[in-house]
């Protein structure tokens, strides 16, 4: 029978493989959030995910949520609403205002809590976790952020403001990441709306073949720096 690994602040995380399968990929509890921690799990195919006041859970589900990159296609109705709204698109500008939305928007409750958001916002300047602006005049509209491994994408959350906004944010981010040849987007989790924008789900193991072969494939980076996204219709 597997049995659930805790962790001090000095443990390794343990295989994959030792996840428990009820509740799906939970592998770990406790250790801290530190930079070092959360991108060693970031490369075995591990993230956290708890709610304020619990101890930290580390998750590697089976299956996994993804986006094939080059298989994605946008749907006509978003090009439509692309070419009609005069929205502008960012990267990097403004990662604090997009995860304090991604967690403001969620009135069920959310996993981001201001450790989340201060562990985070520490991998983003230290140049590991990038955001998606969308923007309408000066008003944040919507946005995504994640965590860059290799030629791997991990998603994190999205918010909108307005209809599409977060579907626009996606658009953007999967245009940038094929000019800099990454395979994949990490959606972890599936659910309905990560379906309708074309996630496939992908048994574990696969995955994590996968995710070994492309995280020492490094971009440049000058992908990530702050700058304004054109699109092209």
């Amino acid at each position: 029978m597997k049995s659930l690994c805790y962790l001090n602040q000095a443990d390794c995380f343990p295989s994959a493989h030792k996840a428990l399968t009820e509740p799906n990929g939970l592998l770990a509890v406790g250790g801290d959030l530190q930079p070092e921690r959360l991108l060693s799990a970031y490369q075995q195919g591990i993230f956290p995910w708890f709610n304020q006041g619990e101890p930290i859970l580390w998750w590697t589900p089976d299956p996994r949520a993804i986006f094939i990159i080059e298989d994605y296609r946008p749907s006509r109705s978003l090009m439509k609403t692309l070419k009609r709204q005069q929205w502008r698109f960012t990267i990097n500008h403004a990662f604090d205002s997009v995860i304090h939305q991604c967690a403001a928007l969620r009135q069920e409750g959310t996993w981001i809590s201001p450790a989340i958001k201060a562990a985070y916002s520490q991998l983003h300047a230290q140049g590991d976790a990038h955001s998606i602006e969308v923007w309408q005049g000066e008003l944040l509209i919507g946005g995504l952020y994640g965590i860059a491994v290799g030629r791997v994408f991990c998603g994190e959350s999205m918010f909108h403001l307005k209809t599409d906004a977060s579907k626009a944010a996606f658009h953007v981010l999967v245009t940038h990441l094929r000019q800099f040849e990454f395979t994949l987007i990490d959606a972890q989790v599936m659910n309905p709306h990560l379906a309708r924008l074309g996630a496939q789900s992908l048994p574990r193991e696969a995955f994590l073949t996968q995710l070994a072969q492309l995280k020492h494939h490094l971009s440049p980076a000058s992908a990530w720096h702050a700058q304004e996204v054109k699109l092209e219709y």
